[in-house]
């Protein structure tokens, strides 16, 4: 069955797999995976069409990716884009590999600007490539086997957090 990507352009998918906890992370980046849902009444059944118009082989899956590259941690336009060329190639590698649904890449810091000044060099380029792999080797290995530490549930602590003010976990001070 062919797996196509498209971009994930729907707000309402878009923080639904944002509000899951990722199912991978690096020292830069972090991925949110939110699988398809198989509803027959969900707006998906009624895209598909009549049953006798389908190909033999089914319809096609759908990989709908979203990235989130903030301009506080990409602050030059060419590095942001540097990143996103970079995302979208890496995902196109493992097309077929990756469970279709809604994937959304983060970048979570920014890179060091002293150990790469120049805003689109190939040592940065080379940094990124080797990380999204390794962050992609490790989401393909938690969504696979369906432990990705929340992959595809909200995250119910994250809302309470957010209402609360609060960054992190601190235990009481004395």
């Amino acid at each position: 069955m062919a797996q196509t990507l498209t971009a994930l352009t729907e707000s309402a998918r878009f923080e639904a797999a944002m509000g899951c906890r990722p199912c991978a992370r690096s020292l830069h980046f972090s991925a949110h995976y939110l699988g398809e849902q198989k509803l027959s009444t969900g707006v998906e059944a009624a895209a598909v069409g009549a049953v006798d118009d389908l190909p033999p082989t089914g319809p096609a899956q759908v990989l709908r990716l979203g990235m989130v590259v903030p301009k506080r941690h990409a602050r030059r336009s060419v590095t942001r884009s540097l990143l996103k060329r970079q995302i979208r190639a890496r995902v196109r590698e493992r097309l077929a590999e990756l469970p279709p649904g809604a994937w959304v890449l983060r970048l979570r810091a920014p890179f060091d600007r002293q150990q790469f000044p120049s805003a689109a060099s190939a040592a940065l380029g080379a940094a990124v490539r080797v990380e999204l792999e390794g962050l992609l080797d490790e989401a393909l290995r938690r969504a696979g086997r369906g432990d990705s530490r929340g992959a595809g549930r909200a995250n119910p602590g994250a809302s309470r957090r957010a209402a609360s003010g609060a960054a992190s976990e601190v235990g009481p001070t004395r």
